[in-house]
């Protein structure tokens, strides 16, 4: 494959990762070849873009050989065998570093011209180059930027040979290239233009493409819900315009401190979505563990709940249901007089829903891992008794808690496209379409 120049390979490379755009990424590009390629790739995506800066630490007798990179904000990774090996001291290591540092510092404040730094922490990030030739830096780059705090990485460029991806794919979570040529002898050689990108260009690209907003303020606070004479102490959080509200229910004896659920909360938090969490059960009724399954009495206390929020904002709402609570969820959006508008389930068991499946009509998002079988089993059989809108979604690699990298970060993006694709009618009863 042959490429006109970075603006062709860009381009190309933009339309392979289109798939990312759901998980709302930071596209970050290698100074300075990959930026007008990352540009691209940006634009296809409707992500921010920045540049990732790094700076291999080299050997002093063998600078091509590295021992570490470093990064932006003190990040800074080594590799302890290769210190080992080349009987490396701390003063050799810190003298590498200081004069490394500076360089990084220098390029980072010319590239962004007083931008700042993107924030990587939770974050889809893809690192784009123009071309791998042997790897090493963008394996660099992809440790740098998962020290940064990247939920996910993903190493993307139009061009490598195909040992250097095997290097890259050791410490990426994906890989994408267009071409592995097995002749692959440089870079340039895939490129009719492969002139080299001045700073300047880096820096005007990097200035025309906006950065993403601020997300809503958060105001969460503390509430009652009443709930079937009860009084279950929750967490309502309302972004000023929340274009809706997320109603969680919990399972399994989880709780609405549930680290999971409140991840995928804040993620919901930030796109402008209200959640509301709160214990289904009391702490006396979670001793028993039979009433995690009593799908009746948690679904009922669920349709309370919905009521309850309703005498407080006027906001459409929806369901986020977990474990025994996605059953709990679909059960209690299969009530006729369900005001909900949508349903995700992530690892839930909507089987236990039952016959209630067939009377649900808000549109339904499954989320299951592929690693966790049995309970994938049991969403297939549940999804062939739905007869609203429904879709399946796998979250590849993951198991049922969702515990793997970039798991739950993947989760979060698939609930929240649901909730702000699948709007409930306005006012004039056509269907509101999602956020521009």
């Amino acid at each position: 494959m042959l490429f006109t120049d970075r603006d062709d390979a860009g381009r190309r490379l933009g339309t392979e990762l289109a798939r990312y755009a759901v998980d709302r990424p930071v596209v970050l590009g290698l100074p300075r070849g990959g930026v007008p390629v990352a540009f691209h790739v940006a634009h296809a995506l409707g992500a921010p873009l920045d540049v990732i800066v790094v700076r291999k630490l080299g050997v002093p007798y063998q600078p091509e050989l590295a021992f570490g990179a470093i990064g932006e904000g003190g990040v800074r990774v080594i590799s302890e065998d290769i210190v080992r090996r080349g009987r490396l001291g701390p003063r050799d290591i810190a003298s590498v570093e200081e004069a490394e540092r500076a360089e990084l510092a220098r390029r980072a404040a010319r590239y962004r011209a007083g931008r700042p730094q993107e924030d990587l922490r939770g974050r889809t990030v893809i690192v784009v180059d123009d071309g791998i030739a042997t790897g090493a830096t963008a394996a660099a780059a992809c440790q740098v930027v998962r020290a940064q705090g990247a939920a996910r990485v993903v190493m993307a460029a139009p061009v490598a040979p195909p040992d250097a991806l095997g290097r890259v794919g050791a410490v990426a979570d994906e890989v994408v290239c267009l071409s592995a040529p097995p002749g692959f002898s440089s870079v340039g050689q895939w490129y009719r233009d492969f002139s080299q990108t001045p700073d300047e260009e880096v820096v005007s690209l990097l200035a025309q493409s906006p950065r993403r907003p601020d997300p809503p303020e958060r105001a969460e606070v503390e509430v009652a819900v009443e709930a079937a004479g009860l009084r279950l102490p929750g967490d309502l959080t309302l972004p000023e315009g929340a274009g809706a509200v997320i109603v969680f229910a919990h399972g399994s004896g989880s709780s609405r401190r549930s680290p999971r659920n409140r991840a995928v909360a804040a993620a919901l938090n930030r796109a402008g979505l209200g959640t509301l969490l709160f214990d289904l059960l009391t702490p006396a009724e979670e001793a028993d563990r039979s009433n995690v399954f009593d799908i009746d009495t948690l679904a009922a206390r669920l349709a309370a709940a919905t009521a309850w929020l309703g005498t407080r904002t006027q906001a459409p709402q929806a369901y986020f249901g977990a474990s025994t609570g996605a059953a709990a969820a679909l059960a209690a959006a299969a009530s006729p007089d369900s005001p909900v508008h949508a349903v995700v389930s992530r690892g839930g068991r909507p089987d236990l829903a039952g016959s209630r499946l067939a009377g649900v009509r808000a549109p339904t998002l499954l989320i299951v891992g592929s690693e966790d079988h049995q309970v994938l089993a049991l969403n297939r059989e549940a999804q062939a008794r739905l007869r609203c809108e429904n879709r399946l979604e796998l979250v590849q690699g993951a198991t049922h808690l969702f515990e793997e990298p970039g798991a739950l970060h993947r989760v979060s993006a698939l609930a929240e496209r649901w909730f702000t694709t699948h709007r409930p009618p306005d006012t004039t009863g056509r269907e509101a379409g999602p956020p521009g």
